[in-house]
């Protein structure tokens, strides 16, 4: 049985975290959202600027977030710190319940990937959106209140354990092994 883990075992781990590489980092999971609450790992996806993550309902879905209630554009991927999910799942057949698409060894913090910074993902090429990604309710139901609290805490937000959103800028093929690279806008 899964237990939730405490702030303090949580906090543990931020040393690991801190660690994540700058650039060159490894895409470890991804997974497509095909309905709400449904979750496929996947080895290969395809990136399309317009439609999002072939097979994701980001775009049926919508988002409360634009005045017509229509998919976001800032928002088409929600990217999450591998080290992150791990330490908070504690099992990697729990991360997909983060419901993120795309699972880095990187450093998501707004030190190393602000808004505006560019990644070539595969073939993709993806940035960063202002718009933030913090736990909300569905977090603390699959993870623990604690969980959302440490990644909605200040040094949570700074790092972005809980993810960044991101939009895509150029169509392109994502396989996990990938490896993501900044590159100039």
């Amino acid at each position: 049985m899964w237990i939730p883990l405490t702030t303090e075992e949580l906090e543990k781990g931020l040393d690991l975290i801190r660690q994540a590489p700058k650039n060159n980092g490894t895409i470890e999971m991804v997974v497509r959202r095909p309905k709400t609450g449904e979750r496929e790992v996947i080895e290969e996806v395809n990136l399309d600027h317009t439609e999002g993550l072939i097979g994701d309902n980001w775009k049926t879905r919508g988002s409360s977030r634009t005045p017509d209630g229509s998919a976001h554009p800032d928002m088409q991927l929600n990217i999450m710190n591998s080290r992150a999910i791990a330490l908070i799942a504690q099992d990697k057949q729990r991360w997909q319940l983060a419901g993120d698409q795309i699972f880095i060894d990187m450093d998501l913090s707004g030190n190393n990937l602000p808004p505006g910074t560019r990644l070539k993902i595969g073939t993709a090429i993806i940035e960063v959106s202002v718009i933030p990604h913090n736990g909300c309710k569905k977090f603390v139901e699959r993870f623990g209140l604690d969980a959302m609290k440490f990644v909605n805490s200040p040094i949570g937000k700074q790092l972005h354990l809980r993810g960044i959103n991101a939009k895509i800028v150029q169509s392109g093929v994502v396989k996990v092994g990938n490896v993501a690279q900044k590159i100039n806008k």
